[in-house]
């Protein structure tokens, strides 16, 4: 009976610290129309879309996001880990306190629609005739 409970407790520790490691992280599809756009994040690139970001930032983190294509402008917006109710976190913060600090996440798509820069040689070839 003592082996029995004790691999219960093993266990349920073993549950508990997968749940919250779970619960600690958040993801978002970040596309871009037209596709194929470079994606930096906070200035750093990290590769183009369409381009799945997960974090483990805490609630109210901002991540900026840039987007650069040939042919169109540079687009730039900023998004927060405060758009969404993460149920597990909630639950485990029940029981643990500290997943209160990821109890938001991010909405699972975000799309940004880039606009033609004028100025660029390709589009200027098509005026020409």
């Amino acid at each position: 009976m003592k082996k029995y409970s004790k691999m219960i407790k093993i266990f349920s520790i073993i549950l508990s610290i997968s749940m919250f490691s779970a619960g600690c992280g958040s993801t978002t599809m970040i596309q871009s129309k037209p596709d194929n756009a470079k994606v930096y994040l906070n200035g750093e690139y990290v590769g183009t879309t369409p381009y799945a970001h997960r974090d483990t930032k805490i609630v109210s983190s901002t991540t900026i996001v840039t987007l650069e294509k040939e042919g169109y402008q540079p687009f730039n917006a900023s998004f927060s880990r405060d758009e969404e109710l993460d149920v597990g976190a909630l639950i485990g913060g029940i029981f643990f306190l500290v997943p209160f600090l990821w109890i938001m996440k991010y909405k699972p798509f975000r799309t940004f629609e880039m606009k033609p820069d004028l100025s660029f040689e390709g589009n200027k070839n098509s005026e020409e005739f």
